[in-house]
Formats: structure tokens, sequence, C-alpha cells
């Protein structure tokens, strides 16, 4: 049985399907145990008189009655038990997935994709056994157990007490070993763990595997975690195996014991009084005393096993969700763009210096403006800021005069549109990546977006045009072609402000000039941020703000910076040797 404020709260949730389930199980338990003692009237009956007699066929219509009644309450109870365990399966797996988007940057540092799938895969297959077949084999072996053994009582005490002593102590032990077990369970789901973060991690890597020949390295690594994981899986096998055949054999000794003593009193009918249909009613007793015995046992591994993976379910549950809305909460009109730094100060919550340092700028609702520096000068930085990935002190950053910390979340992100470094597609129609940000995609905003972002060609070219389903991560198609459909995605959402981080490095400067000539079209009105490298990205922006280890440099237009910044100069004239020496065209 699983507790906790994770996992208590679906017995209450799903309470009258469980209670309506473990009222008919018992009932059936219940019922079941008739069909031993009319098999011991039909006995007797025909050690008395030897036609079939009206009392022997009533029997065996009460058998087949009851056996219609077992099967309609075996129906019922699975649909109720198994039924609600897989709701709270899906309730629960859409739980983590919604605290999944809502966990920091930080976090997803930390944690690898392998063993969040893990979680969300065996872990919850692991809690919902508790929750279904866990809560069935505690029922039915208690309730069927005592059921089995009252009747076994009353027809012989003595026979009763050599038979429940074993069972009882058998069931002992498995109380003892539970610990051990969970800890073998673990150390199979962290080995599987490491196995499911290699596979994912060298599959995303593969280009780079056969680029530099490391197939044959990459194999003999798997092959050690795949072979760590065969061995602690055999190993928790070997174990449940050991303590079924130990199970087993006290059965077995018990059922012997039981066989003598019955057959001596049977013999010794006149001072005994026990019949052969007595003795045959007894022993299916004890082989229905049998399946809780086993019952007990499996719902001592089911519920090992869940309380294992409901620990590391719960500790990622409880992973504090660090940049949520702030107690001071305001909802501003709609926002239009305007953003102001005022002294901003920045250090990664793992970081140990700041990378953004007292830096302090307004860009106007409307404007373009570029962001320019060095690698490792803090751009990617400030973006993380704008769209709310990490938080800072409040005072520090405004759009429209409203502090950020204090704005909703969703507003925030619903104003800005991004277009990511790493340029991520999903894994599924160039219409459904572009059309993102829409719950019910519109054909002509998709393809009016391409057109914008100057894929549209190359779409067009594809066999399957905008239907083209795209390979994970984006990789059936080019860099140049991701940035380009991740352009297109954030154009499409139409944002009041558009965050482009180093979003045409991939292309060539014919088409990065398309790009920017078509964004001064379209985004008239709408603030526009352009994070490059090249001087030639943001030459013709409204600003540019150059920024120099985490410091705010310089800020003006291209012509004022060629006037009054040194180290934009010295950009300017090493980006035109580089591309002299390239034999390309100078900026």
């Amino acid at each position: 049985m699983l507790f906790g404020k994770n996992f208590g709260k679906y017995y209450i949730k799903f309470l009258p399907s469980f209670m309506f389930g473990i009222i008919v199980l018992v009932g059936v338990d219940w019922i079941q145990l008739e069909i031993p003692s009319l098999v011991r009237s039909i006995i007797d009956e025909l050690d008395q008189v030897s036609p079939i007699s009206e009392n022997i066929i009533t029997a065996i219509l009460n058998i087949m009655v009851i056996a219609v009644i077992i099967t309609i309450g075996r129906f019922i109870w699975r649909y109720t038990i198994f039924g609600a365990s897989r709701r709270i399966e899906f309730h629960l797996r859409n739980e983590m997935f919604d605290h999944a988007t809502k966990l920091s940057q930080s976090y997803y540092k930390e944690e690898k994709v392998g063993g969040l799938m893990t979680l969300f895969i065996n872990d919850l297959e692991a809690v919902r056994m508790s929750y279904g077949p866990g809560i069935l084999m505690l029922v039915d072996g208690i309730t069927l157990a005592a059921f089995a053994l009252y009747r076994m009582f009353v027809l012989d005490w003595r026979m009763t007490i050599v038979a429940a002593i074993p069972m009882v102590l058998l069931t002992f032990a498995m109380v003892m070993i539970r610990k051990a077990m969970s800890k073998r369970f673990k150390a199979r789901q962290q080995a599987f763990e490491d196995l499911s973060d290699f596979t994912q991690e060298n599959f995303s890597g593969i280009t780079v595997i056969k680029a530099f020949v490391r197939e044959i390295k990459e194999f003999f690594a798997f092959r050690e975690k795949n072979e760590n994981l065969y061995n602690k899986h055999i190993a928790f096998i070997k174990y449940m195996v050991g303590i079924n055949v130990a199970l087993a054999a006290a059965l077995n000794i018990v059922i012997l014991v039981i066989i003598v003593i019955g057959s001596f009193n049977v013999i010794n009918i006149a001072q005994t009084g026990f019949t052969g249909g007595q003795l045959t009613e007894y022993i299916a007793y004890f082989f229905t005393l049998l399946w809780p015995t086993m019952a007990l046992s499996r719902f001592v591994q089911i519920n090992s096993q869940a309380k294992a993976s409901a620990e590391r379910i719960s500790s990622f549950l409880d992973a504090e969700i660090e940049v949520k809305d702030s107690a001071e909460l305001i909802l501003a009109p709609e926002l239009k763009g305007e953003i102001e730094a005022k002294e901003l100060v920045f250090r990664y919550p793992d970081g140990d210096s700041d990378v953004l340092k007292g830096i302090s700028f307004k860009i106007n609702a409307g404007e373009m403006v570029g962001i320019l520096g060095r690698t490792g000068s803090g751009k990617s930085s400030l973006v993380d800021l704008l769209l709310r990935i990490y938080n800072i002190e409040k005072g520090m950053l405004y759009i429209d005069g409203h502090d950020i910390m204090e704005l909703p979340l969703k507003q925030v992100r619903d104003t800005v549109g991004y277009v990511p470094q790493d340029n991520f597609l999903f894994s599924t129609t160039i219409t459904e990546n572009i059309g993102f940000a829409y719950k019910s995609i519109d054909e002509d905003i998709v393809i009016r977006a391409a057109k914008l972002s100057d894929i549209y060609d190359n779409v067009m070219e594809f066999k399957d045009g905008f239907n083209t389903i795209l390979g994970e991560r984006g990789v059936t198609v080019s860099g140049g072609q991701k940035q380009r459909i991740s352009i297109a995605r954030a154009l499409a959402k139409n944002p009041e402000v558009l965050i482009l981080d180093d979003s045409v490095s991939a292309v060539d400067t014919k088409t990065e000039d398309a790009i920017i000539t078509n964004l001064h079209e379209i985004r008239k009105g709408k603030t526009t941020i352009f994070i490059a490298h090249r001087i030639s990205t943001v030459k013709k922006m409204d600003k540019i703000i150059l920024l120099e280890n985490g410091k705010l440099s310089a800020i003006g237009s291209h012509d004022e910076l060629m006037k009054t910044s040194e180290l934009y100069r010295d950009m300017v004239k090493r980006q035109r040797l580089e591309k002299l020496v390239s034999g390309g065209d100078v900026a």
C-alpha cells in the first residue's frame, strides 16, 4: 500500500470503485468456498446410495450456479479495482508531466532524459501494480485465508493448527525480506536508468559517433551497461525464485502431513467420525489456502517494488518549482514590448560568479534591436531572463514599466516569441512545427510564415510538402532549414516581442538579408531582438546593444558605434578580414 501526499489521495478519489470491487471480491471469496462443501455432500451421499439421488443433482446444480456467480463477480472486481489502478496511472502520469513542464532549467541540467523516462514508464508501472494487483492480492489473500482457515478449523481444529503454524511463519518471513527485495529492485531500476541515458544520448549523437568512427567503442560501452542491467535483473529474479522455491517446498511438506493425518482419521472413522468426504473438503480448503499464501508473497514483492519506485517518483514530484508567479502578482493590460533593464545583475543558480553585471538599457516598443558580443558575454543569459526562465531580484527588468517578476508567467511568455539557438524541432509535420503556438492550425498563417522565413520553396521541394514528417529534433533537414522553420514558428505566433537567438548563423548572407528585410516589413510597431555574432545581422537595426564579459560596453546604431566604440570597430575589422580571407562579400 502506498501513502503520502503524492499517492494517498488517489485512494480517496477512487474510493467508491475500490470499495465496490473489494465488497464483490470478498463475496466471491466466501461463496467459492461453498463448492468444497457441496463436493463433500456428493461424496458422502455416494457412499450411502448407489443411484444418483435428488440431493446429488441439487448439489451439482448449486455448483453450476456458484460458478456463474464467481465468473460475473470476478469480472466486476477486475473492472473496478484494475480499472481504478489504470485511471490512477493516467492521472499520476498527467500530474508528473504537468510538474515536469514547470521545473526550472537548473533541474534539467542535473537530471538526464533517460532517468526521467524511467520514472514515466517503469516506476509508474510498478506504482500502478500496487494500486491494482497489489490491493487485490492483499485483500484476497487475507479474506480467502481467513474464510478457509475458519472452515478448516470447524472440520478439524487439530489439523488446522498443524497447517497454520508454517503458514504464519512464512507470512512473517515475507515481511522480513521485503527490504532486501526493495534494495535489489532499486539497483535494477538504477541500472535500467543508466542504460536508458546512454542509449538516448547515443541515438541523439549518432552522426558524431559515425563521423569519429567510434561505433565499436560505443558498442562495448553499451554492452557493459547492458550487462550491468542483466546482472542486476538476474540477481533480483534469483532472489524471487529462491523465495518461491522455499515457499513451495514448505507447502508440499504441510500437504503431505495433512494427507497422512487425514487418512488416519478416515481409517479410524469409528473413533474420529471423519469421513472421506470431509477429508476431500478439508484438502480442497487447504489447496484454496495456497493461493492466499502465494498472493501475500506476491503482494510483498509488488509492494517492495512499488515503494522503491514511489520514492523515486516522490523525489521528482517534490522537486521545487523555482520559477513561478509572484505572490504580488499584477495582470497588466496588453503588453506592447517596451523593455528596460536597470542595473541588471544575474548569476546562474549553480554558478559562482555573475554573468550579467549591472546592465542598464531601454528598448522602445516597436524597435528592432541587435544584441552583439563575443561568446560568453551574456547574450543568451539576457534572453533567458526576458523569457522568465530564471528568477531575478525585483526592480531590475521591466516590460512596459511593469516589473517582470510581478507579471504572470503566462502573460510574459505569451507576449514573447522565441527562436532558440539550438533550433529545436518536434518529430511531427512541418505544418505542426510552424503552427505550434495554436490549438487549431491555420494553413494560411503557416504558409505566410514559411514565405517570410524564406523556407517555403524548400518545403515545396519535399515529396510531402508541409506534411513532411521531420525526424527526431528535426534531423531530416539541414541546419539552415531548421533555423528557418524555427523562425517561421515564431513568426506564425506574431508576438509583441520577437527574440531570435543567433537564428540566422546557419544560412548564407543572401538568405539572411531576405529574412531581415521581411522582418523589417512585417514587424513594424512590434519589438524585435536579434542576438548575433555577425555584424551583417545587426548593422541595419535601430540600435545595437554591445556586451563584453557580462557588462554593457556600448549602445547605439551601427554608425554611432563605429564612432564611439573601439570594441565594435575591432569586431567590424576582424569580420571584414575574415570575409576577405574566405572570399566573401565585405560587410
